[in-house]
């Protein structure tokens, strides 16, 4: 009996466990609700409970509908601007550089300030308010603030502070968001630029003016420069900095606190943005966060810009010599400027840094030079002989170039002497012309102004630009025919004839160059001719002849 209880207890277990299988295939159970959804909305869940559904987005507030626009006037030594409440935006810039010259103009173009976007929303303002209504800035007050503080339509608290200094071009921008709501943001932050695709014929400006007219960026270590604005393609990377640049002017963001991005987006209506982006972490309820930049707008001036530290410097493009890529002008060119900025520290007139810059080139190839005329010399005191050796052996060319170079070695003269010395110098010369064509120091630069006549400057009232009386291109090619006379005259006296014609050329070449290079090729040609009037008289030919 036991037995038989035993096997009835084991097949009713095994038809109960049947049932339970076929119950569960059959009619599956409903699910559960969770108890997050059962309970009040007041109620805790437990520690030991899954984790809780994803957050809800923050709820937007409540914003004045008409936030009124303020203008900020913003005035120093040397810049002079206006800063809109709409995120800080430069409505207004001009460099007090010798005169106001605007980096930005107006309308839609230029810094748009601080702009906020959310994930899958479309970018927002901040209802901002300002309490300054004008920054003054001088000796007594060399650095001022402009603080701006709103919030944006999700009630993300944002302040903008707007550094300036009395002596400086640079703009240091502070940016803070703090979470007061009680769930968490996600937040990305742009500082862009809007420039147009393609300037409008009214508006062009020659490349060395005020107008930025390509993209230029330090990522990976190299700049890369866009030229063509309306090919430029779309980027987000890590970078030093990025802006947009002419030869003489630079607008450069630069990254100071870490997180922030480089980019090139497309802008609105034919235009294009450069931009710093950020995309700190979501915000926990009361967590901020802060993120520091520099805004960079103004000359392109050497000293000024390595003092940033962040490699700006090298926006100046002094080339390469003979476009061979390791032979960097930069090395020769940088302590030409260093010399003439030195000059004009002590002598405040650029014309004059420039004539004293002049001299010194001219002292310390003085030796070169001395040999070079020299050994013309030497060779038009044996050009007769010469020309007799050509009139002897007429058919045998090569007994004359034999002969030839016999008679130089009895003389010990280098038929190259006059040569060399002048090669040595060509990348100095070449180095002078990169100084006086792309140092924007030389811009509104005067050395002779007497002020204006009929509308045009008179004389020398920025060596940045021609002579508009063109008084000293002629001049230039004056001393330059002079010199051509004194030189010795060596060799074809046909060729002596067309030599004497590149003073018209040059006279021709410079009239539309810059008044600092004319200037400096004039004082150079009048130094050169003193110093050809000192070995005629000196009789110092008649010496190296006589050897």
């Amino acid at each position: 009996m036991e037995r038989n209880l035993i096997l009835a207890l084991l097949l009713s277990s095994v038809l109960f466990a049947l049932f339970l299988f076929v119950q569960a295939r059959l009619f599956p159970p409903e699910p559960v609700p969770s108890p997050l959804a059962q309970a009040p909305a007041e109620s805790k869940p437990a520690p030991a409970l899954p984790p809780p559904a994803p957050v809800p987005p923050p709820r937007k507030v409540e914003r004045p509908a008409v936030v009124p626009q303020r203008l900020v006037a913003v005035e120093g030594p040397i810049f002079r601007g206006m800063v809109g409440s709409d995120g800080g935006k430069l409505h207004e810039w001009v460099l007090r550089y010798r005169g106001d010259k605007p980096m930005v103009v107006g309308g839609t173009l230029g810094p748009r300030g601080l702009v906020l976007q959310r994930p899958g929303l479309e970018a927002g303002s901040v209802a901002f308010s300002v309490k300054e209504e004008r920054l003054a800035l001088g000796p007594g007050r060399p650095r001022g603030e402009v603080r701006l503080a709103g919030q944006d339509e999700f009630g993300l608290l944002v302040t903008e502070a707007l550094g300036f200094h009395a002596q400086d071009f640079q703009i240091e921008v502070t940016i803070r968001l703090e979470n007061r709501q009680t769930v968490p943001q996600a937040i990305e932050i742009l500082l862009p630029w809007i420039a147009p695709k393609k300037w409008a014929d009214g508006q062009k400006e020659g490349f060395l003016g005020q107008r930025p007219t390509r993209v230029i960026r330090l990522t990976g270590g190299q700049i890369h420069r866009d030229y063509d604005l309306e090919k430029v393609a779309e980027l987000s990377d890590e970078g030093k900095w990025i802006g947009l640049e002419s030869e003489w002017y630079i607008a450069a963001l630069i990254p100071l606190s870490p997180g922030f991005k480089v980019a090139i987006q497309k802008g609105p209506a034919d235009t294009v943005q450069v931009a710093l982006t950020a995309a700190p972490p979501p915000l926990a309820p009361g967590q901020a966060w802060e993120g520091r930049a520099v805004l960079y707008v103004g000359p392109k001036e050497y000293d000024r810009l390595k003092a940033l530290g962040v490699g700006l410097e090298e926006t100046i493009n002094w080339g390469h010599f003979f476009y061979i890529p390791f032979l960097s002008m930069e090395w020769v060119a940088i302590p030409l400027l260093w010399l003439m900025n030195f000059f004009h520290r002590y002598v405040p007139n650029y014309g004059v840094a420039i004539i004293l810059l002049t001299i010194l080139t001219k002292i310390l190839f003085y030796p070169l030079t001395l040999k070079s005329l020299a050994s013309m010399k030497a060779m038009q005191a044996l050009q007769p002989q010469v020309n007799a050796l050509k009139a002897k052996h007429q058919k045998d060319p090569q007994r004359v170039q034999r002969e030839t170079m016999e008679l130089y070695k009895k003389h010990a003269v280098n038929p190259m002497g006059g040569c060399l010395p002048m090669v040595v110098q060509i990348p100095i010369f070449y180095a002078l012309y990169l100084v006086f064509s792309l140092s924007v120091e030389l811009q509104n630069a005067t050395f002779l102004c007497f002020g204006r006549l009929l509308g045009s400057d008179l004389w020398i009232c920025d060596l940045a630009q021609q002579d508009p009386t063109y008084v000293l291109p002629i001049l230039m090619g004056v001393s330059m025919f002079v010199q051509q006379k004194m030189s010795p005259t060596v060799g074809d006296p046909r060729q002596a004839k067309i030599m004497l014609i590149m003073p018209v050329v040059f006279t021709f070449m410079f009239l539309n160059l810059p008044s600092g290079l004319v200037l400096y090729w004039f004082v150079s040609n009048v130094l050169q001719i003193l110093q050809q009037h000192y070995m005629d008289r000196g009789g110092r030919s008649l010496k190296v002849a006589a050897k």
